[in-house]
Formats: structure tokens, C-alpha cells, sequence
């Protein structure tokens, strides 16, 4: 009778537990006995684990084996308990001593030939793993520097069980040649992502971390939506853009994440566990440290945009977005219940999965762009008669956006077209991107000084609660804004987020709280009506 453990962790969303992997030997008929609630694809490991350890030059034990996977009460899936299933047999079989096993997380999964190949999650497996206490963790080669950013843990990267042996039982290690960086999960890599190589994904939705050669200096004109596109940045207010083709609606959306702030190491941890869950990590490159952006098409499913689908739930793109942009560019396009479903992400900052066999949450703190044009043929405006869509038409194209959703967006601009003379005319560039990020940066320091010792980062992240009892605007500043309540134009929520953009723009502009210019340029990003003050922050500085 022989008797081992060891330990691997089980991800539940970009949470891990750690399973207790218990190997024990008895004289009987030779079987393979794998218990503890299994998936398919972990089920699958006694025939994995079997052909490895015998191609590693081990002997496999013609005994009745049965491998417990504890507790039991937590589904486990995926193949990443190879490396531990395959440990604890041979500790059980003696090959290895099981003592030395017993304080060891392995993380892994194994080919038939005995090379370790990697899963996903290692960041987070890893950082359970820490959690619980644990000292030492083993996982493959390629993915040590990933599990090597979670501090106080000593990371065992191996290419092959075979290497494994040799190091837990003091035997010269063997050399074996690296295997080739793996592939993105094609089910979330996304379709067409700024500054990387067009790919297809059945999903249709993707992340990454945005190219740095986008410039705002690029848009030409578009004052009013430049505006708003650095106000969204300083205070994480959601933006929607209206506007007829071609006017540079998309443009300014890609170079929105370029004036974000880096991501401080606790964002970068939260954003690289996503997306090492998702299996999208930028090849040689294991920390996230840029805000990622993240723009699906407008065929994404419900499950594509918040998250889930068969089997084990997986990160939508609202998560792939987290700290980062989820640009949806043609909104009307999606489906209205992908739509209505953006709802409890955008308040609660995280995606909440049920299913049947538990409960899966994700992170999904993101700063959200639409775009849509004025009516199907896109030429419909106040001042232009070019547009041949019926009214109807128009009302029912625009109504596909519903007012629960608008009503959580706080900025909302019309995106006018460019004229030949702004096209043409010398100097027409604006401000480029570093000016405009030093602002924004500026406004994100003002913001977090004043919040100190709160659970808020920015300011729309504040409750209007807080905002009306804690910080006040200056005496008579808001008189026109609880008009517009009065008389309808403004809800409740919306005049709370009228005082969180006044904050925005008064960080913005190096003032101590808002004062009526700051909350007349909140009211015109909130409505689209002019109140006479200046669009440019620059200028009210």
C-alpha cells in the first residue's frame, strides 16, 4: 500500500482554490480511479498521465490506484492538474519521496510524451496558491515568468516530468528542448484589434494593449469630442458618440487608452489575470502594465460581450476591457439583449455567472466608448436634407439604444463631419497626445488625493450620496442643472453625473471644487445643448 499528495488549484473565474491531489495504491486489479468532481477534460488525464509517465522512463504501477481530488465539493476543470495527478502516483509508487511532494503546487499539463505544456491561469493559480501559504510552485517553462510576478513564491519552471524527476529526487537533470510558444485561444482571440494582426475568433471578442503610434493630434476638428474624450479619461466616464460616417468617431476611440495612465502593479495583476485566465497574454510580455482596449463586433453574442458560454464560464469582453476601453463601435447593431445586459456590469464594476454548478464572477471595471451614426444611411442631421430614411426609420434605428442604457453614459457628443476647410487648412492638427495625457495624469493625481482613504479611484466611480453629503460644488454652481431636473431633462442619476463630470473638468482645470463653468461644460457633454462656455480645457485653465 503506498499513499501521496501533493497540490494544483482550481480556478473558479480568475479565483483559485487550492485542491489537495492524494494518490493511493492498494493490491487489487489494475485500475485508474480519478474522484473529486472532474470535467471531461481532467477526466481525461488518467490516459494523459499514463502515456507520460511511462514515455518519462517511469514504471506504472499495476495496482489499484485511486487519485482523490480535494475538497470534493469543488468542480475542477481543465488540464492543468497533470503535472500534480502524475507526481502524486509516482510519490505513491515510491519513484519519488512523498514527503517531499506534500508542500509543493504543481500547475501544469502533460503530453503523451511527458513535455509539460501550458494552461491557463497560471497568474492566478498562483497567486492562490500564495494566498493559502504556499512557499513553492511548479509550472511550465514558458509560463515561469508569469508566475514569477506574484512575490514571496519560488517558481519551478520545467519543460518535461522528466526534468520534474530528476530535480525532486537530486538526479541530473536532462536537457530537453524548448517547445514552441502556444497560440491564443482561438475562441477569444479577437477579430480586429488596433496595432495587431487582423485574427478570427467565433466570439468575436478581443483585447490587447493598445498601440502606442496613435496620435490625437491625428483628429482633425472635432473640439467638442476631443474634449469629451479627455474628460472620459480623467474621471472614467463613459462616452457616447454620435456621428455620420467617416467623421472620426472610431478614430478617436482608438486613441483614447493612449492618455489613460499606466496601470498602477495591483491593476496590472487584476488585468493580467484575466487575461492569462482567457489565455491571451502577449507573447513574452507576462505583466500588463497599459490599459487594454478592447472593440468586438457588432455580431458579439450576450455571451461574447459579459461572459460565459458552454461548459466552464470564460471572461466576456466587458472583463477583457477591465481598467481598460470597450469601444462598441455601430451599437445599434448589437443585438438589444447584449446590450441591456452591459447594465450590471457598468454599475457594479464586476460580471456575476450563474450556473449550475456554481457561481463564476469577473472583474469588469472598464470605461465604455459607443459610437453610432444618426439613422441607417448615416446622413441624417439638423442641417443636412441628403438623409432618404423614412422617420419611422430613424425613430426606430435610434431607439435601439434604450434609455436605461444612455442614461449610464455621462458624456454624450455629436461627432460632426469634417469640413474641406478643416481638412484642408494649415495647422489644423490639435493638441497631441502626450500634452493631453499629462492632463489627464494631473486631474488622476488631484482626484486620488482627494479620495484618499476611500474605496474610490475616480470620479465616476463616486455615489451621488457621497457627492451631494461630502464634496460640494461652490455656492449657486449647480442652480441650472437642478432646473433641468425640474423640468425633466435631467434624472436623478443623471444629476448626480452632471456633479461627478463637473468634478472631472474642475480637476482638469486646477480648481479646488466645481464652480459654474465646470458644471455649464458638464451640462453641454451631458445634453449635446451649448451653455456658452469654452469646449477646450485648456482654455478654462
Amino acid at each position: 500500500m503506498g499513499f501521496a499528495r501533493t497540490c494544483s488549484v482550481a480556478l473558479v473565474g480568475v479565483e483559485g482554490v487550492v485542491v489537495e491531489v492524494q494518490a493511493d495504491l492498494e493490491p487489487g486489479v489494475a485500475a485508474f480511479t480519478l474522484v473529486g468532481l472532474p470535467d471531461k477534460s481532467l477526466t481525461e488525464s488518467r490516459d494523459r498521465v499514463r502515456a507520460a509517465v511511462v514515455n518519462s522512463g517511469g514504471e506504472w504501477p499495476q495496482k489499484k490506484l485511486t487519485v482523490g481530488l480535494s475538497p470534493a465539493s469543488v468542480p475542477k476543470a481543465g488540464s492543468g492538474f497533470d503535472l500534480a495527478v502524475a507526481c502524486a502516483v509516482l510519490g505513491a509508487a515510491e519513484r519519488i519521496d512523498p514527503r517531499v511532494l506534500a508542500d509543493i503546487v504543481m500547475i501544469g499539463e502533460l503530453g503523451l510524451d511527458g513535455r509539460v505544456r501550458p494552461v491557463r491561469g497560471i497568474l492566478p493559480a498562483v497567486l492562490a496558491a500564495a494566498d493559502a501559504g504556499y512557499e513553492q510552485v511548479v509550472v511550465p517553462e514558458c509560463a515561469a515568468a508569469e508566475a514569477s510576478l506574484v512575490p514571496g513564491v519560488s517558481v519551478l519552471g520545467v519543460r518535461s516530468l522528466r526534468q520534474l524527476i530528476a530535480v525532486l529526487t537530486d538526479e541530473p537533470v536532462p536537457e530537453e528542448e524548448a517547445e514552441e510558444q502556444a497560440r491564443p485561444d482561438p475562441l477569444l482571440a479577437g477579430l480586429r484589434v488596433p496595432g495587431t494582426q487582423a485574427a478570427t475568433g467565433m466570439h468575436g471578442a478581443g483585447a490587447t494593449q493598445h498601440d502606442q503610434g496613435h496620435d490625437l493630434a491625428d483628429v482633425v476638428g472635432q473640439l467638442s469630442a476631443r474634449t469629451a474624450v479627455e474628460v472620459a479619461a480623467a474621471g472614467g466616464h463613459h462616452l457616447f458618440l454620435e456621428g455620420p460616417p467617416g467623421a472620426g468617431k472610431t478614430m478617436l476611440a482608438e486613441r483614447l487608452p493612449s492618455i489613460l495612465p499606466p496601470l498602477d502593479r495591483q491593476a496590472s495583476l487584476e488585468v493580467t489575470a484575466v487575461h492569462s485566465v482567457a489565455g491571451l497574454l502577449p507573447p513574452g510580455k507576462p505583466l500588463i502594465d497599459v490599459a487594454p482596449y478592447c472593440a468586438p463586433h457588432h455580431s458579439a453574442t450576450m455571451q461574447a460581450l459579459v461572459g460565459g458560454g458552454p461548459g466552464t464560464a470564460r471572461p466576456g469582453a466587458v472583463s477583457l476591457a477591465h481598467r481598460g476601453v470597450l469601444f462598441l463601435d455601430e451599437t445599434p447593431e448589437f443585438s438589444s439583449r447584449a446590450l441591456d445586459a452591459l447594465r450590471q456590469p457598468l454599475e457594479a464594476g464586476h460580471v456575476i455567472i450563474a450556473r449550475s454548478a456554481g457561481v463564476v464572477r469577473f472583474p469588469a471595471r472598464f470605461l465604455m466608448v459607443l459610437a453610432a451614426n444618426p439613422c441607417p444611411c448615416g446622413r441624417f442631421s439638423r442641417t443636412n436634407d441628403q438623409c432618404e430614411c423614412p422617420p419611422s426609420v430613424i425613430r426606430r434605428y435610434q431607439a435601439r439604444l434604450s434609455g436605461p442604457l444612455l442614461d449610464r453614459v455621462d458624456l454624450r457628443v455629436e461627432v460632426d463631419r469634417v469640413t474641406r476647410t478643416a481638412l484642408t487648412a494649415s495647422g489644423a492638427r490639435g493638441e497631441a497626445t502626450a500634452t493631453v495625457a499629462h492632463r489627464v495624469r494631473t486631474a488622476r493625481e488631484r482626484a486620488a488625493a482627494r479620495l484618499t482613504g476611500t474605496p474610490w479611484r475616480t470620479n465616476s466611480e463616486i455615489p451621488g450620496r457621497e457627492l451631494r453629503s461630502r464634496w460640494h460644488a461652490a455656492p449657486g454652481a449647480m442652480d441650472d442643472a437642478e432646473r433641468n431636473l425640474e423640468r425633466g431633462v435631467l434624472s436623478a442619476r443623471g444629476l448626480d453625473r452632471v456633479l461627478r463630470v463637473a468634478w472631472t473638468v474642475a480637476d482638469l482645470t486646477g480648481h479646488d471644487r466645481p464652480d459654474a463653468g465646470d458644471v455649464a461644460l458638464a451640462l453641454q457633454l451631458r445634453t449635446g445643448v451649448p451653455r456658452g462656455v469654452p469646449m477646450a480645457i485648456g482654455a478654462m485653465a
